[in-house]
């Protein structure tokens, strides 16, 4: 994981603040997934690469200020209409730089899956530098039939550095309805005494890293089965759980290179079950 100077350490009155938005619909046309409607604010930027062999229509994800810090707000909703096919990712690591206690980022995320749609929500890290506060709310709306494949990683930290995210705000809520109604709703906060929320054998057991991985659609207790499989194979702390036709697995790990490795391991059992090669995809992996 690559990183770039930080602006977190210029005056914050020297700072731009950044609010902006990207809108991405996909449709479908004669059996071909196209691109129906597209609007962007800086600093969001959507690419639209050819898809690899295989692969869906494809978005690539950029937030061209290379980080957020007190008070930027990003807002993005991706949309998949009925039978269309999608997978969106983001180029890089999102970097959350340090803030003053008076001002937090806020992203808003909302997804949405039509009736027999497929969407790929593919992330690369968020990073947390120690001193970053960060609001984040992510709602996702599917059809019955929708094949969904969702995730998140987080460091806590800059652990190249020896960095922990010791002192700041993560306020993260995840919000999952089908047909309007919900189906799982969670939030994490850690603020006050975080390095021993993260330490406590309670909570994190003192993990720098953590991940998430949300699958619906068929044949998803076979899929549970063959995760909790691979998290043994892995011996790396973790669990699978199942909520009617939605397959959830949480990840965590002392260290965030090899929790990445045993993300996309996992990611590629599923992505087969969206018609995707079992592969990560090659955008991903750079």
């Amino acid at each position: 994981m690559a990183e770039l100077f930080s602006c977190a350490m210029m005056p914050a009155a020297s700072l731009q603040r950044a609010d902006g938005a990207l809108r991405l619909r996909f449709g479908q046309q004669a059996g071909i997934t196209r691109l129906a409607d597209l609007y962007q604010s800086d600093p969001c930027r959507a690419l639209l690469p050819q898809p690899d062999p295989g692969e869906a229509a494809t978005a690539v994800l950029i937030t061209t200020a290379g980080g957020l810090t007190g008070g930027d707000r990003l807002q993005i909703a991706i949309a998949v209409d009925a039978q269309a096919d999608a997978l969106c990712t983001p180029q890089a690591a999102e970097k959350i730089y340090r803030a003053t206690a008076e001002e937090t980022a806020e992203i808003g995320i909302h997804l949405r899956a039509a009736a027999g749609a497929r969407l790929e929500w593919l992330p690369q890290e968020m990073i947390l530098f120690d001193g970053a506060r960060l609001r984040r709310k992510v709602e996702i709306d599917l059809a019955a039939d929708s094949l969904l494949l969702a995730g998140d990683m987080t460091v806590f930290g800059r652990t190249a550095r020896g960095e922990r995210f010791r002192q700041g705000l993560l306020f993260d809520r995840w919000q999952v309805r089908r047909e309007a109604q919900p189906l799982w709703h969670d939030a994490t906060r850690l603020d006050g005494d975080i390095a021993g929320l993260l330490d406590h054998p309670a909570g994190f057991g003192g993990a720098v890293a953590q991940a998430l991985i949300l699958y619906h659609g068929p044949e998803a207790e076979a899929c549970r089965d063959l995760l909790r499989e691979g998290l043994q194979a892995d011996d790396i702390k973790g669990g699978v759980t199942l909520l009617g036709d939605l397959l959830l697995a949480r990840l965590l790990d002392q260290d965030a290179a090899r929790l990445r490795r045993h993300f996309a391991t996992l990611w590629s059992v599923l992505r087969s079950r969206l018609g995707r090669p079992a592969s990560m995809p090659r955008l991903w992996r750079f």
